[in-house]
């Protein structure tokens, strides 16, 4: 039934003084300026989030305030979900080795394909001069390192070959790291498909014991 001057709204929200509440989410918004970014890279505007988001400007302007604070809870935002991925993938593996290399493939499994991959490094380009985000750049990296050190810590045991584990865990991290860069400007076959086969000839000779160790 429409609402009509000088009728009672017995909603909270409605009346004076209480807050309308959202329903926009900060995620929905964080999301669609995630695809934004693969799609168009470091040069995207808040108008092409909002578009993909399907809201106004005003809406992604009045919650984040600028370009620069929306890019941070982005990084912030993949921060958590990178864990999160990284440690479901380890603990569903029954076996710790496949555990570790589970994780260790979810370290950039959402880049999606090639260019997008490419727009997203090109936004690690602006990252990197910019002190505010090549500082949320370094926990990004420790939080993988603390998550590759959880699931290498599970399978050491299995693993003679390998060396300490905190020349392991920067072993592993310089790989996929490489591996996400090489593959977006010579992509053959999936990203997924890459990293699991360059990881899996890591940690096959550290099972295998090929390299001695020096635990």
């Amino acid at each position: 039934m429409p609402v009509r001057l000088g009728d009672t709204v017995n909603e909270p929200w409605f009346n004076n003084g209480v807050p309308r509440p959202r329903t926009i989410t900060d995620q929905r918004l964080l999301d669609a300026a995630h695809v934004v970014v693969g799609r168009v890279g470091p040069g995207f505007t808040l108008a092409q989030v909002a578009a993909e988001a399907g809201v106004s400007v005003g809406t992604v302007a009045t919650r984040f305030g600028s370009k620069d604070r929306l890019v941070q809870a982005v990084f912030d935002n993949a921060t958590a979900e990178v864990a999160r991925t990284m440690r479901t993938a380890a603990d569903a593996a029954a076996d710790p080795v496949d555990g570790l290399r589970a994780a260790a493939v979810g370290t950039f499994i959402s880049l999606g394909d090639a260019d997008t991959a490419a727009n997203h490094l090109g936004q690690l380009g602006h990252d990197l001069i910019d002190p505010v985000l090549r500082a949320k750049l370094a926990t990004h990296f420790e939080v993988m390192s603390a998550e590759l050190a959880r699931a290498f810590d599970r399978a050491s045991g299995s693993l003679p070959g390998a060396p300490a584990p905190d020349v392991a865990v920067r072993v592993l991290l310089s790989l996929v790291n490489g591996i996400s860069i090489d593959w977006s400007v010579r992509p053959h076959g999936t990203l997924a498909d890459r990293l699991g086969a360059d990881v899996d000839a890591v940690l096959g000779a550290w099972r295998r014991g090929d390299e001695g160790g020096h635990r």
